[in-house]
Protein backbone atom coordinates (compact mmCIF):
# COMPACT_ATOMS: atom_id res chain seq x y z
CA UNK A 1 0.00 0.00 0.00
CA UNK A 2 2.67 2.34 0.39
CA UNK A 3 4.17 1.52 -2.65
CA UNK A 4 1.20 2.14 -4.33
CA UNK A 5 0.94 5.71 -2.39
CA UNK A 6 4.58 6.65 -3.32
CA UNK A 7 3.81 6.12 -6.83
CA UNK A 8 0.76 8.23 -6.80
CA UNK A 9 2.98 11.10 -5.15
CA UNK A 10 5.31 11.22 -7.78
CA UNK A 11 2.91 10.94 -10.40
CA UNK A 12 1.26 13.85 -8.61
CA UNK A 13 4.56 15.95 -8.87
CA UNK A 14 5.46 15.06 -12.41
CA UNK A 15 1.90 16.28 -13.80
CA UNK A 16 1.84 19.40 -11.35
CA UNK A 17 4.95 20.92 -13.09
CA UNK A 18 3.94 19.66 -16.58
CA UNK A 19 0.83 21.74 -15.74
CA UNK A 20 2.78 24.79 -15.04
CA UNK A 21 5.03 24.42 -18.14
CA UNK A 22 1.83 24.37 -20.40
CA UNK A 23 -1.41 26.17 -18.58
CA UNK A 24 -4.38 25.42 -20.11
CA UNK A 25 -2.61 24.56 -23.31
CA UNK A 26 -3.21 20.29 -22.20
CA UNK A 27 -7.11 20.74 -21.65
CA UNK A 28 -6.97 22.26 -25.06
CA UNK A 29 -5.39 20.02 -26.98
CA UNK A 30 -7.81 17.02 -25.04
CA UNK A 31 -10.31 19.40 -26.02
CA UNK A 32 -9.12 19.75 -29.90
CA UNK A 33 -8.75 15.99 -29.93
CA UNK A 34 -12.31 15.00 -28.28
CA UNK A 35 -13.97 17.11 -30.99
CA UNK A 36 -11.87 15.72 -33.98
CA UNK A 37 -12.59 12.02 -32.61
CA UNK A 38 -16.11 12.01 -31.96
CA UNK A 39 -16.59 14.34 -34.79
CA UNK A 40 -15.01 11.84 -37.23
CA UNK A 41 -17.41 9.18 -36.34
CA UNK A 42 -20.06 10.73 -37.16
CA UNK A 43 -18.77 12.32 -40.25
CA UNK A 44 -18.09 8.85 -41.33
CA UNK A 45 -21.70 7.62 -40.68
CA UNK A 46 -22.78 10.49 -42.84
CA UNK A 47 -21.19 9.64 -45.38
CA UNK A 48 -22.24 6.13 -45.70
CA UNK A 49 -25.53 6.86 -45.40
CA UNK A 50 -25.50 9.67 -48.53
CA UNK A 51 -22.97 7.09 -50.50
CA UNK A 52 -26.12 4.79 -50.85
CA UNK A 53 -28.99 7.53 -50.14
CA UNK A 54 -31.76 4.83 -51.24
CA UNK A 55 -30.49 2.03 -48.74
CA UNK A 56 -30.51 4.52 -46.13
CA UNK A 57 -33.69 5.13 -46.60
CA UNK A 58 -34.98 1.66 -46.81
CA UNK A 59 -32.97 1.45 -43.33
CA UNK A 60 -35.00 4.19 -41.74
CA UNK A 61 -38.34 2.71 -43.22
CA UNK A 62 -37.71 -0.89 -42.06
CA UNK A 63 -35.01 -0.78 -39.21
CA UNK A 64 -34.88 2.46 -37.84
CA UNK A 65 -38.09 3.80 -35.95
CA UNK A 66 -37.40 7.23 -35.14
CA UNK A 67 -40.57 8.53 -32.90
CA UNK A 68 -42.56 11.70 -34.47
CA UNK A 69 -40.53 11.56 -37.38
CA UNK A 70 -41.73 10.31 -41.17
CA UNK A 71 -38.59 8.22 -41.90
CA UNK A 72 -37.20 10.19 -45.02
CA UNK A 73 -37.51 13.36 -42.74
CA UNK A 74 -35.44 11.23 -40.01
CA UNK A 75 -33.13 10.02 -43.02
CA UNK A 76 -32.67 13.47 -44.25
CA UNK A 77 -32.17 15.08 -40.74
CA UNK A 78 -29.76 12.10 -39.54
CA UNK A 79 -27.28 12.07 -42.46
CA UNK A 80 -27.29 16.02 -42.04
CA UNK A 81 -26.14 16.45 -38.41
CA UNK A 82 -24.03 13.79 -38.95
CA UNK A 83 -22.11 15.79 -41.76
CA UNK A 84 -23.21 19.13 -40.25
CA UNK A 85 -21.66 19.30 -36.86
CA UNK A 86 -18.62 17.56 -36.95
CA UNK A 87 -17.97 20.19 -39.35
CA UNK A 88 -18.66 23.22 -37.06
CA UNK A 89 -16.78 20.73 -33.88
CA UNK A 90 -13.90 20.07 -35.95
CA UNK A 91 -12.90 23.96 -36.61
CA UNK A 92 -14.64 24.71 -33.17
CA UNK A 93 -17.32 26.88 -34.15
CA UNK A 94 -20.36 26.56 -32.11
CA UNK A 95 -19.07 24.07 -30.11
CA UNK A 96 -21.15 23.81 -27.36
CA UNK A 97 -24.30 23.73 -29.90
CA UNK A 98 -22.78 21.20 -32.49
CA UNK A 99 -22.01 19.31 -29.53
CA UNK A 100 -25.18 19.06 -28.35
CA UNK A 101 -26.71 18.62 -31.64
CA UNK A 102 -24.31 15.23 -32.20
CA UNK A 103 -25.77 14.80 -28.72
CA UNK A 104 -29.42 14.41 -30.23
CA UNK A 105 -28.38 12.50 -33.34
CA UNK A 106 -26.48 10.10 -30.75
CA UNK A 107 -29.72 9.20 -28.52
CA UNK A 108 -32.04 9.24 -31.34
CA UNK A 109 -30.00 6.93 -33.09
CA UNK A 110 -29.90 4.66 -29.22
CA UNK A 111 -33.84 5.59 -28.97
CA UNK A 112 -34.65 4.72 -32.85
CA UNK A 113 -32.57 1.09 -33.17
CA UNK A 114 -33.09 -0.60 -30.05
CA UNK A 115 -31.43 -4.04 -31.31
CA UNK A 116 -28.03 -2.24 -30.28
CA UNK A 117 -29.24 -3.84 -26.84
CA UNK A 118 -29.74 -7.29 -27.59
CA UNK A 119 -26.44 -7.89 -29.71
CA UNK A 120 -23.75 -10.18 -28.33
CA UNK A 121 -21.12 -7.76 -28.56
CA UNK A 122 -21.85 -5.18 -26.18
CA UNK A 123 -19.32 -2.67 -28.50
CA UNK A 124 -22.46 -1.08 -31.01
CA UNK A 125 -24.17 0.52 -27.76
CA UNK A 126 -20.78 1.20 -25.70
CA UNK A 127 -19.39 3.30 -28.70
CA UNK A 128 -22.65 5.50 -28.58
CA UNK A 129 -22.09 5.44 -24.67
CA UNK A 130 -18.77 6.76 -24.67
CA UNK A 131 -19.30 9.24 -28.21
CA UNK A 132 -22.18 10.73 -25.62
CA UNK A 133 -20.03 11.58 -22.99
CA UNK A 134 -17.34 12.71 -24.89
CA UNK A 135 -19.77 15.12 -26.63
CA UNK A 136 -21.13 16.15 -22.84
CA UNK A 137 -17.46 16.75 -22.32
CA UNK A 138 -17.21 19.39 -24.88
CA UNK A 139 -20.10 21.29 -23.78
CA UNK A 140 -19.08 20.81 -20.04
CA UNK A 141 -15.75 22.04 -20.68
CA UNK A 142 -15.49 24.07 -24.04
CA UNK A 143 -13.74 23.52 -27.42
CA UNK A 144 -10.33 24.69 -25.72
CA UNK A 145 -8.06 27.78 -27.03
CA UNK A 146 -7.69 25.97 -30.96
CA UNK A 147 -11.26 26.75 -31.78
CA UNK A 148 -12.73 29.40 -33.73
CA UNK A 149 -14.89 30.00 -30.83
CA UNK A 150 -11.52 31.11 -28.66
CA UNK A 151 -10.16 33.27 -31.80
CA UNK A 152 -13.90 35.27 -31.81
CA UNK A 153 -13.52 35.62 -28.07
CA UNK A 154 -10.26 37.01 -27.93
CA UNK A 155 -11.02 39.03 -30.74
CA UNK A 156 -14.21 40.71 -28.66
CA UNK A 157 -12.00 40.99 -25.58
Amino acid sequence: MEALLQLHRSIARYTSRFDTQIGDWGGSLMSLALRLYVGLQFFKSGMVKVSDWSATLELFRSEYHVPLLPPNLAAFMGAGGELFFPVLLAVGLFSRPAALGLFAVNLMAVISYPQLFMFDCPAAINDHFYWGVLLLAIVAFGPGRFSLDAWFARRSA
